[in-house]
């Protein structure tokens, strides 16, 4: 019986020892791939070796990355492992729950230490600096807070409005808040939320605009004054993309276009492109298909309307205010979109140099606690 034994895990190496030469062998003959259309994202590309960057271990974490995204098959296998988990009864894979209804929804993590006080510091100097600005910010709770009921038992939203709470009691100067929660949860039961993405919805957005109404001095528009129509019913999101989960159902995107329209004019500045569309409906067809809302995310946006009262609006933003901000143009002549992560200029001259009057600062939670840049607004002041 020992002998067999033997036998048998002797041929079990030798198995494994040749399969895995063969996946050495197939990875290294094929071509390396730049982007993973499922994961929507850029994969690690073979590092360059030095002796410095294997000494400080950069090399080799790289090297386990390259490894880990160039494997053979590797979305065959992500499939298999999000199967095998879920026949498991695993509710959560890379930070996403998968939860009732179909929904995805991404896992809260809490900022660094002092890291929210430091970009709240930033936003209070620029404050400071702009006496003649009227300014708005508009933190938008992710579906992890207004969905909480369709988060696995285990799981909870409460720790984002903890500090939701703290931003929102914290001395905010001439900065005036505005708190969507109560119509985005009052709402819940309609798709304010894709279930495959972090975004929310058009529906979301609309909602979310007729907020900034009374606040910012203008009447908003109704449903009935737009032709709402689905534009797609493909669209698998961001965090289908990140949790591997694939047995979900896909999201439709709607566009809300209004029934009166008027002369739009959008400038990519940093592009030197111009279009007199907000949507890229070619983007349809690809894989990110949000980006139908002005491409994506750039430095700098310039958007001219028909509207002859001469208000001018700068927004600060993330990719949140992408599918609201068509429905400002009703009311402003220009309105200029920074998004920081990008934008290299000075803000605090901008708003200058364009003689704006009005900002808002328009953020979902995780990327307000995630994104660094927001503590550039203090570099424009110092």
């Amino acid at each position: 019986m020992k002998q067999y034994d033997q036998v048998y895990y002797r041929a079990l190496a030798i198995l494994l020892l040749m399969f895995t030469g063969a996946v050495l062998v197939i990875n290294s003959l094929t071509p390396g791939k730049v982007l993973s259309e499922s994961e929507n994202r850029m994969l690690q590309q073979l590092p360059a070796f030095s002796l410095q960057t294997l000494g400080s271990g950069k090399f080799t974490s790289e090297f386990e990355a390259y490894i880990a995204d160039q494997f053979m098959e590797r979305d065959f296998w992500i499939g298999l492992k999000s199967d095998a988990d879920q026949g498991l009864g695993k509710k959560e894979s890379n930070g996403v729950y998968i939860g009732k209804d179909g929904y995805l929804i991404q896992k809260f993590s809490p900022p660094e230490k002092g890291d929210l006080a430091d970009k709240m510091k930033a936003v209070q100097a620029f404050d400071q600096a702009t006496p003649g600005l009227r300014k708005y910010m508009l933190l938008v709770p992710t579906a992890a807070a207004v969905l909480e009921d369709k988060l696995p038992p285990y799981a909870s939203g409460g720790d984002e409005k903890v500090y939701w709470d703290k931003i929102k009691d914290s001395p905010l100067g001439d900065i005036r808040w505005i708190d969507v929660s109560p119509v985005l949860e009052a709402n819940k039961e309609q798709p304010v939320y894709y279930k495959t993405d972090h975004h929310w919805t058009t529906q979301g957005a609309f909602l979310a605009y007729r907020e900034l109404g009374a606040p910012m001095g203008f009447t908003p528009k109704h449903e009935a004054d737009f032709n709402i129509h689905q534009v797609t019913s493909q669209f698998y999101g961001s965090l289908y993309s990140k949790s591997g989960f694939r047995h979900v159902q896909p999201d439709s995107i709607e566009l809300y276009d209004p029934k009166t329209p008027g002369n739009i004019s959008v400038d990519y500045v940093d592009e030197q492109q111009r279009a007199d569309s907000m949507y890229v409906m070619e983007n349809l067809t690809k894989k990110d298909k949000y980006t139908v809302f002005f491409n994506g995310n750039h430095g700098l946006i310039r958007i001219t309307t028909g509207n002859p009262d001469g208000r001018r609006l700068l927004i600060v933003k993330d990719s949140y205010a992408n599918s609201l901000i068509p429905f400002l143009t009703t009311h402003f002549s220009e309105i200029d979109v920074i998004d920081l992560r990008y934008y290299e200029g000075d803000v605090l001259k901008l708003t200058e140099d364009r003689q704006i009057r009005d900002l808002l600062i328009l953020y979902n939670m995780t990327t307000f606690f995630e994104d660094p840049s927001i503590k550039s607004l203090a570099d424009s002041v110092e």
